[in-house]
């Protein structure tokens, strides 16, 4: 069994943007996630097993669609900023379109659905624990990047990703690459 995830990766060149928007966190009880391995997940698919890896690929290749043009700006929180459990970055442009294509080109394989809408975001941190005392001053940080700009992308392709948990945090590697 592999565990698989759908994404869109973002360009190289959002890296050290990504980093300074990261580092307004420090002093918090937050974990980062890596800036080369800041994504959008697109479906989150879990284990699978390996004979099926083609066919998700296959599906994949056949969503159809058009290239779009996207914009990386504002950082936020789920569940909302004063009881954060994840910092994100969001993701304006087509994706809702997008995300709906892969769920559609995926049904045969029955994997579940998503419990939650769509909301295109590319997670920047997970919130360990926020001490009372420090979060109206991690609200406050939040407040003030809701507007930080990464960039805008061109998105025409998604991948097909392998995550392997490790005690340092996930190592991704890009299984498959598909053109929309």
């Amino acid at each position: 069994m592999t565990r698989v995830f759908i994404a869109v990766d973002l360009p190289e060149e959002f890296q050290d943007r990504i980093r300074e928007i990261q580092s307004g966190f420090e002093g918090f009880r937050v974990r980062p996630v890596r800036s080369d391995h800041v994504h959008i997940t697109l479906k989150f698919l879990g284990d699978v097993k390996e004979p099926h890896m083609s066919d998700i690929a296959n599906a994949l290749d056949n969503i159809g669609g058009e290239p779009f043009d996207a914009r990386i700006a504002g950082v936020g929180a789920f569940p909302g900023s004063s009881r954060a459990r994840v910092v994100w970055l969001g993701a304006e442009g087509k994706f809702g379109a997008l995300h709906d294509r892969v769920e559609s080109a995926l049904s045969l394989f029955n994997f579940k659905n998503d419990r939650h809408d769509y909301i295109p975001h590319a997670t920047l941190a997970r919130v360990k624990h926020m001490p009372v005392d420090q979060k109206d001053e991690f609200k406050a940080v939040l407040d003030g990047l809701k507007d930080a700009h990464v960039g805008t992308m061109r998105v025409d392709r998604i991948q097909l990703k392998k995550s392997t948990l490790t005690p340092e945090g996930p190592i991704y590697e890009t299984l498959h690459e598909a053109m929309i």
